[in-house]
């Protein structure tokens, strides 16, 4: 194992982002608990965020996006809502933290916009990332971990009422993992593909054994800072 070490010569860690996605059911919630005990148990000052959400503007939008099951939303002004709500994310939480030299951990950010308004919901990929360059201001994570598993899977371990997003169906699902599949296709350097049938353990030391390669490799500052 290599160790999580420093990145600048004052012994602070260099500015990292990181984000997780992936179905629901996954077990997004759980791995994000572990790789945040397991960050600050190495020193790092932690900045834990959900997208969207954490800002008073992103948890007003947060309902209408996952709760209301009256309001009709077209695609295109749903993934403009998540937008929005990132923008504020970024300019309120996410950009302050990696400026302050913290290490931020987000529960997903702009690769489900593409997914799921993308791939699974009928609009051009290419044109929610460029949208999404604009609302960030060019925050992306340096590493996203996408918790791979099929969706009659991930629905069986689901032990909560449904959000309007997952109600929409298994053929909706099977378009999202598709889409997860082949964004982390794409980009391979940015976006780990994590099999997360393992057990809670295994895919956990597979997460960290990503997230030390990648600081051994780059220990870059995230874009856009």
């Amino acid at each position: 194992m290599i160790a999580l070490v420093p990145q600048h010569a004052n012994g602070k860690f260099a500015e990292m982002f990181f984000s997780f996605d992936g179905l629901d059911g996954a077990g997004k919630t759980t791995q994000i608990e572990m790789f945040c005990d397991w960050l600050l148990g190495a020193g790092h000052s932690l900045q834990r965020c959900v997208d969207p959400g954490s800002t008073p503007l992103g948890e007003r939008v947060r309902p209408i996006l996952l709760e209301d099951r009256n309001t009709r939303i077209d695609g295109t002004a749903e993934m403009l809502l998540f937008m929005a709500a990132r923008a504020q994310l970024v300019d309120e939480v996410i950009r302050p933290a990696l400026l302050a030299g913290r290490t931020v951990v987000s529960d997903r950010y702009l690769l489900a916009n593409v997914v799921y308004q993308g791939h699974a919901g009928g609009l051009e990929p290419a044109d929610i990332w460029s949208v999404g360059k604009l609302a960030t201001r060019g925050v992306l994570p340096d590493l996203t971990f996408v918790l791979d598993l099929p969706p009659v899977v991930a629905a069986q371990r689901m032990a909560r009422p449904l959000d309007r997003m997952e109600t929409r169906g298994s053929e909706f699902q099977e378009r999202l993992r598709a889409g997860f599949l082949a964004e982390a296709a794409r980009q391979p350097e940015a976006i780990v593909l994590v099999d997360a049938s393992q057990s809670i353990a295994d895919v956990q030391s597979e997460i960290r054994r990503h997230a030390e390669l990648w600081l051994q490799r780059t220990g870059s500052a995230p874009a856009g800072i």
